[in-house]
């Protein structure tokens, strides 16, 4: 047995719980997972890579430049998750698919300014904190609709939808009534701003991906579910 299999089995269990939460909801085939992988190795990241994962979220910049040579072989897709300060914008602005974090209109701008530069239209979502934790990054409900107001008027961002982090909760539905809560306020706010379609939530971790994809999530970002190795009974 490969002393990988732990990420094969880690693996197939979180696509099995991701399928089992769509078709308890009805919406199967909708959830995208992104391996947050700021837990792994080189080594454990490569073989989620070869399992057929195709979109990794990075929270860290330094990291996603050490890594860059590795996710690129692999053609995967990097989405920015992490809390993203302006002056490292440029060092990825022409490497991520998508920054999940904007939460500024000075980070937008900056965001705007850089993907400018290269000739490119970058993707984001703009962060809510709809738990009001002032540990945690993210704009307040209150003020997101004018947020999104300014993101729209940069011809080098496009729009796409929300991201929440949330508090850590004793259960199940305590995630899911908070993650419905945040869909509750980018619909509002989509409806307002008369934008077409609907927009993409980014919402959930390892240990609320399920809740999320319950309360409407598109995107979940499970990271140490993926790398635990139960042999060594810690995240490797």
């Amino acid at each position: 047995m490969s002393k990988l299999s732990y990420i094969d089995s880690n693996l197939s269990a979180v696509r099995a719980e991701i399928a089992a939460a769509e078709a308890a909801t009805g919406c199967e085939g909708r959830t995208r997972l992104l391996a947050a992988i700021k837990y792994g190795t080189d080594e454990e990241v490569r073989a989620l890579l070869e399992q057929g994962v195709t979109e990794v979220g990075e929270n860290r910049v330094q990291q996603l430049l050490d890594r860059w040579d590795l996710l690129s072989a692999h053609g995967a897709k990097v989405h920015f998750i992490g809390s993203l300060q302006t002056n490292k914008v440029k060092y990825i602005i022409d490497k991520v698919s998508m920054i999940h974090s904007v939460d500024s209109a000075r980070l937008a701008a900056e965001i705007d300014r850089r993907a400018g530069a290269k000739g490119i239209v970058m993707d984001v979502l703009l962060e809510i904190n709809g738990a009001r934790e002032e540990a945690k990054s993210g704009v307040l409900p209150e003020e997101a609709e004018d947020l999104c107001r300014e993101i729209l008027t940069l011809p080098h961002l496009r729009l796409c939808g929300f991201m929440t982090m949330g508090p850590r909760f004793e259960n199940d539905a305590a995630y899911r009534a908070y993650f419905a809560s945040v869909r509750e306020i980018g619909d509002r706010i989509w409806q307002a701003l008369e934008l077409a379609g609907e927009p993409l939530y980014s919402m959930g971790m390892s240990e609320s991906f399920v809740p999320a994809i319950g309360a409407g999530a598109h995107m979940v970002r499970v990271g140490r579910r993926l790398f635990y190795n139960h042999d060594n009974d810690h995240i490797s």
